[in-house]
Parts: C-alpha cells; structure tokens; sequence
C-alpha cells in the first residue's frame, strides 16, 4: 500500500512540473465585471508587453493584476529552475487569464423611515497562466 502511495505521489509531482505555471489571488476586493475589462486586453500578449499595458492603465485593477502576472512569472521561473532548465521570460504569453466571481460581503445601509437596504461588496478570483508558444 505505501509503494502505491508513493508512486501516486511521485505521478503527481511529475504532472505539477509539466503544467505551464499559474498564478492566482482569491477574494479581490473589486467586482469582477471592472477586473475583466483590464484582464481582457491582457490575454493573449506576452508577458513584457501585458507589464507595459497594466503599468499605464488608469484602472484600480490594474494594479492588482499586476501582482498576479508577476507571480506567475516567478512561479515559471521557479518551475524551470527546479527542472534545471533555461528559462527566458521575453518568450512567455499569457496564455489564460480569467476573472471569476468570489463570495459576495453582505452588509447594510440606512435608508429613510428606519429601513435597511442591502449592500453586496463583490470580490474577484484573478487566476494568469503564463507559457512560452510551441514552434518559435
């Protein structure tokens, strides 16, 4: 049974270091309608170029998708250093980039005649996969 689990364990940290490197952030604090305005134009450049764009974007988002495609970069880097491979990072994309709703905080405003009225403060879950393109 322990050689089973072993071999399982092992099988998995095999898939782990052949999946593209990922980064995520749970439970931003901005809805994720305004953070996948930023997030689409991001999707599909590579990484140098998405810095550039995040970096003069206007947006509140963008300063938080920021972190996110900076960690996945390093988490790439990581990846490939642990394989003992060479790793340039003008090579990688962003190869997915999605905004998911994350929970809603629910909390109240005072409203006239001694009424309440709900509030829904939406969070974001941001998740940036970075990989270098086949063929080039």
């Amino acid at each position: 049974m322990a050689r089973k689990n072993r071999e399982w364990k092992l099988a998995k940290k095999a898939e782990r270091l052949a999946a593209p490197a990922s980064a995520t952030q749970q439970t931003a604090r901005q809805s994720p309608y305004k953070m996948r305005l930023v997030i689409d134009q991001i999707r599909g450049l590579k990484v140098n170029e998405a810095l550039g764009l995040l970096q003069f974007s206007k947006k509140h988002a963008a300063g938080q998708i920021t972190k996110v495609l900076k960690s996945a970069v390093a988490n790439a880097e990581a990846k490939a250093q642990r394989r003992q491979e060479s790793l340039d990072v003008d090579d990688l994309y962003v190869t997915k980039a999605i905004v998911n709703e994350g929970p809603k905080l629910k909390r109240w405003t005072p409203a006239a005649m001694g009424r309440a009225t709900p509030m829904l403060k939406r969070t974001s879950h941001v998740e940036i996969v970075v990989d270098t393109k086949e063929g080039r």
